[in-house]
């Protein structure tokens, strides 16, 4: 989270200064209320369209950028953050751009004399923008509103994840309308300094990434297509475990990862953890909780044969550390990033003392007997709580049932809200912060 929260304010604060520095002499000159709505106009547009260029960049799921967040997960989670804060920066362009407007219409403020328009070459490339000026401001009105339906689908999770699927490619669309209503619309002066410059490089990156998107070349090198092996439904936990059989060109994967599946080209692709270690034969195995309208009608849809497509691997889940004592808790389906690495462990040991912590709502007693089974094989010390017959897990539990637990690396899949809530019990207990790795396996 510190990664993501650094690059989120480091961004925003970096374009506020480009802008401030860029009105440093209007600034103490403005009074009344419409030269302030035009410095106001000016500097939501330029840190909403930078912080939006960044989060379609992020759409593109780049490699690069999955090692320097330190997780895809991560990314998706600045490209969220990055989403809403673009919301909001657009609702106040919006605001800021025809408020003063409805005072002028409502009789609560007058509209002051406005002076001559700037006068270019004929010809120019300036005077064409000022030319485009009611065009770039009528559709891009249009472009606001479409972004606002778009992101309430996306955030709204009364939304299936297909209309999310199919519904948010579009954004790149929107955005490509808000890049040209940008580019006529920003002051001239600004591209001549180093807010636009900044500005320009990144509306060049979002533009190049919207085409990507607009052309599904998002994932592209990193998918394989295979079959499906076979599907068994585990009632205990409404859990349905999938093997496939990849074709060449998966590059194998580290315990922990995730990888994008695409069962249903409708539906679209849906990011699942790999629940089982690399053996170099192409075989993947995901366990997938029933937890929407799609997950549920896995059982009954799927058989094998059927036709899938996978992407990736991506994450940085993967056990490193300097501690050679661990701590693992794997919350209802977050077991199971633990399951691959159990088995990667039983194949190759690394010599840590590891306490494992299941706490679930249910069990599954074939599931339950494999996760003893692939404990007993990794040397990992098992403990399985069941919420209604072993109560809640919490920080003070953990730290008596592991007793060097300030020795110990933590890692955490389940819940965000149960993972944060230990990961600040843990802290205010003593344990450094750098060591308690949390996934965050929510794309939306």
């Amino acid at each position: 989270m510190k990664t993501i929260r650094t690059t989120f304010v480091a961004l925003a604060a970096g374009l506020s200064a480009l802008w401030l520095a860029a009105e440093a002499s209007a600034l103490p000159a403005a009074q009344g209320v419409f030269p302030w709505r035009n410095l106001l106009v000016q500097y939501s547009g330029v840190l909403g369209m930078g912080l939006m260029s960044v989060g379609m960049l992020l759409a593109l799921r780049p490699a690069w950028l999955d090692e320097r967040l330190h997780g895809m997960d991560k990314g998706y989670r600045l490209h969220k953050w990055l989403g809403i804060a673009g919301l909001a920066l657009s609702v106040a362009h919006w605001l800021f751009a025809k408020g003063p407007k409805w005072l002028v219409q409502a009789g609560w403020l007058e509209r002051p004399q406005r002076g001559p328009r700037p006068q270019f070459e004929p010809d120019s490339l300036l005077a064409l923008l000022q030319g485009l000026r009611h065009p770039a401001e009528e559709i891009g009105e249009y472009a606001f509103y479409a972004m606002l339906a778009l992101i309430a689908i996306a955030l709204i999770k009364r939304f299936p994840y297909r209309r999310f699927f199919q519904t948010h490619r579009a954004m790149a669309l929107v955005y490509l309308v808000l890049v040209f209503h940008s580019v006529v619309l920003t002051k001239p002066e600004y591209w001549l300094q180093p807010v636009g410059l900044v500005l320009a490089a990144l509306m060049a990156v979002g533009t190049v990434s919207a085409f990507m998107s607009l052309a599904r070349r998002i994932g592209r090198a990193r998918r394989v297509e295979g079959r499906v092996e076979s599907v068994e439904f585990q009632p205990g936990t409404q859990v349905t475990a999938v093997t496939v059989q990849l074709g060449e060109g998966w590059r194998g994967h580290d315990a922990g990862q995730f990888a994008f599946v695409t069962f249903d080209a409708a539906e679209g692709a849906h990011p699942f953890t790999i629940a089982s270690a690399w053996a170099g034969d192409g075989r993947l195995r995901f366990l997938i909780k029933a937890l929407g309208d799609y997950t549920r009608t896995l059982p009954q849809a799927l058989k094998a044969g059927d036709a899938v497509a996978v992407e990736g691997p991506y994450g940085r889940f993967r056990f490193e550390g300097e501690q050679r004592r661990q701590v693992w808790i794997g919350a209802g389906i977050g077991v199971t990033p633990f399951v691959a690495r159990l088995q990667a462990l039983a194949r190759r040991p690394d010599g840590r003392t590891i306490d494992m912590f299941h706490p679930t709502a249910a069990v599954d007693p074939v599931a339950l007997a494999r996760l003893e089974a692939d404990a007993g094989a990794a040397g990992v010390r098992l403990h399985v709580l069941q919420d209604g017959r072993d109560g809640r897990l919490d920080a003070t539990r953990l730290r008596q049932l592991v007793p060097d637990w300030l020795h110990a690396d933590f890692w955490f899949c389940g819940p965000a809200a149960f993972g944060e809530a230990l990961k600040r019990d843990l802290a205010a207990a003593g344990l450094p912060a750098g060591r308690f790795h949390q996934e965050l396996f929510e794309m939306r």
